[in-house]
């Protein structure tokens, strides 16, 4: 894909404006005694990997002629630049996911977005031999993309392969605010395909089936329904399972999901 190269006054017109018209430039105006530039440099750096563009880098005190003609005035500063034309990026430090929607406006993809469009076609081909190949050849090289390991342990729960996913699902912390929850969900949907599957005799306990697998199906209000009257008449059963299982479905649906806000206040009033 991309790589990045060290520009001076002497090589910007090869490296930048000659090469932007084979591809995107991306000038990324720093100073080694600059914390925020060093911060942002390993994340460049990745996603020129990725990415089919090139990173430029411009050492302004080395370089100060280019600093002056670009009226650089505050570091980093990071311009992109397309067919010999600069346009501005960004100053200061972005997260990378705020860089990704930045390369992406710029119609750039990466090697993992590629490979996620290909793994996606292959589901929906039902070529699951495929899909799953991919999805293991991209984890083996981006296995600390949290978004990639969500959508892998969802296809491999959606293949019945729940150890695996598990597996995966372990490698993201407790204190990561963005995937955690999204993690727990996907653990509840673990959950809920086990339930499904373990239909007892009683009448109970094929009513908890059957609330089980509506969860799975995608059917969450009917599955509320039947967990809330179990709540009500059988506290007890499956040591508070029905109870358990309507928090469960609240980490599926989210916080702000309407039927949570409902079945909240309603599991709320019959418990108390």
């Amino acid at each position: 894909m991309g790589f990045s190269v060290d520009v001076t006054s002497s090589n910007y017109g090869t490296e930048v404006l000659e090469k932007s018209f084979e591809k995107p430039i991306l000038v990324d105006f720093f100073a080694t005694w600059c914390g925020p530039c060093q911060l942002l440099k390993p994340t460049l750096e990745k996603l020129a990997k990725e990415y089919d563009f090139v990173l430029a880098k411009v050492d302004i005190d080395r370089n100060q002629d280019l600093a002056n003609n670009f009226q650089i005035e505050g570091v980093p500063d990071v311009r992109i630049v397309t067919n010999g034309d600069m346009i501005p990026g960004f100053v200061g430090v972005l997260p990378e996911i705020q860089l990704r929607e930045m390369l992406a406006r710029l119609n750039l993809k990466s090697e993992l977005d590629i490979g996620l469009e290909e793994a996606r076609v292959a589901m929906a081909s039902e070529n699951i031999t495929r899909a799953k190949q991919l999805f293991e050849q991209l984890i083996s090289k981006y296995s600390e993309n949290q978004n990639l390991v969500i959508e892998v342990a969802n296809f491999l729960v959606h293949i019945n392969e729940p150890e695996e996913a598990t597996t995966l699902l372990d490698t993201i912390e407790y204190n990561d605010r963005e995937y955690f929850p999204r993690a727990q969900a996907i653990r509840a949907l673990i959950q809920f395909k086990q339930q499904a599957n373990a239909i007892g005799e009683s009448e109970l306990d094929q009513l908890f089936a059957q609330a089980s697998r509506l969860v799975v199906e995608g059917d969450y209000e009917p599955a509320l329904k039947i967990f809330l009257e179990i709540v009500s008449k059988h506290r007890n059963y499956r040591d508070d399972g029905a109870r358990k299982s309507m928090i469960a479905v609240f980490d599926v649906l989210g916080n702000d999901h309407p039927l949570t806000k409902k079945y909240q206040r309603d599991l709320m009033l019959s418990l108390y």
